[in-house]
């Protein structure tokens, strides 16, 4: 079959790799029908997430058919259309009991694409398919459910539920890319008095106003200056962090309130300062996080009956051979105006301004 394969930073290629078989009973062998790029896929090639091997087949969200199962498999079957979440479970260690599947320490968590071949390919290995895959109903189209299997969780989990988003709150998300606006279409299911949206790119502001963003700052424009105005000075409620750079982070810390929540979900590669001398007096909450993906079952259901704007984020499609072209469409973005690209299923390409 024919996957992407990492080679090292910088490096990766579409290209022949060994058909996968089923290695334990609790296995399910999947044929991918529509996969997508993370922004994670992007910091592998970067270098910044030195734990994946060269010759690693990267991807951990993806769409499919189950065409094989190991023989403890019960709740799916060969010829079922699945989502494939970007994180396995095991089902009986301590995390997964506790819901922190993210955390699994019976050989799942986030492995797909990192320590074992991922979904960038025709065919991929599903560890603990019980677990780890979820049937998909025939109203939702591949390419909006391919957005639940990271960023929909990621964004809910570690972004507005972690921040505590509440009623009334005014919330900045710094960060406008695929997780920053899942961030602001979740958020707004807390009816939050304000949504503010920072990012560098006018064409990605102009979409976190699509997504519901109530105001909008391009970093350059002392966002935090719009913060403290639109809040009489007090700042935001939740901050959240959807780059994953040191800038964006201190800035987080900036914007937010005494007694607030700064929730990080960006992918850091670099250090980030803590600025302590200012915070120490100032109750701020700080958190970060894996995705456990404890709310896909949930997100499903909302997606199937049209209460989440998944459709919205897909800007590009191609067919799954050209795994290339997609990478350097979406690793160009302030270029292209990508938000989110799919491979497989219908093509088409949204006309997005890019400036």
């Amino acid at each position: 079959m024919k996957g992407y394969v990492f080679h090292g930073p910088g490096e990766a290629s579409w290209e022949d790799v060994p058909d996968p078989g089923i290695k334990e009973p609790t296995d399910a062998i999947v044929k991918v029908s529509a996969v997508t790029i993370c922004g994670t896929d992007l910091h592998i090639l970067k270098g910044d997430v030195p734990e994946v091997r060269p010759g690693t087949v990267l991807g951990h969200e993806a769409v499919g058919e189950i065409v094989e199962t190991g023989s403890d498999v019960r709740t799916v079957r060969p010829g079922e259309r699945v989502l494939l979440s970007c994180v396995t479970s095991c089902g009986r260690c301590r995390y997964c009991r506790e819901g922190v599947y993210g955390q699994c320490l019976g050989g799942g968590g986030w492995i797909l694409g990192h320590t074992i071949d991922g979904t960038q390919a025709e065919y991929v290995r599903v560890p603990y398919a019980d677990l780890s895959v979820h049937p998909l109903p025939g109203t939702l189209a591949s390419e909006d459910a391919v957005l639940l299997a990271d960023i929909f969780p990621t964004s809910y989990e570690v972004g507005v539920l972690n921040g505590r988003v509440r009623p009334g709150d005014t919330v900045v998300i710094v960060g406008a890319g695929p997780i920053g606006l899942a961030a602001i279409a979740t958020a707004r299911l807390f009816s939050p008095e304000r949504i503010i949206a920072v990012d560098l790119a006018p064409a990605r502001l102009e979409a976190a106003r699509r997504f519901g963003a109530d105001a909008v700052a391009e970093v350059h424009e002392a966002p935090h200056q719009l913060v403290a105005d639109l809040t009489d000075g007090l700042g935001a409620d939740v901050a959240i962090e959807a780059v994953g750079v040191p800038d964006t982070f201190e800035l987080c810390t900036r914007v937010v309130r005494p007694g607030g929540h700064v929730a990080n979900v960006g992918v850091h590669g670099k250090p980030a300062t803590l600025h302590l001398e200012d915070l120490w007096i100032r109750d701020v909450t700080i958190t970060t996080g894996l995705v456990d993906t404890y709310s896909t079952p949930t997100l499903l259901r909302m997606a199937a009956a049209g209460r989440l704007p998944t459709g919205q984020l897909v800007t590009h499609t191609f067919p799954l051979e050209q795994m290339e072209r997609a990478y350097d469409v979406f690793s160009r973005a302030a270029e292209t105006g990508a938000l989110k690209v799919v491979l497989g299923g219908e093509q088409h390409e949204l006309a997005v301004p890019t400036a």
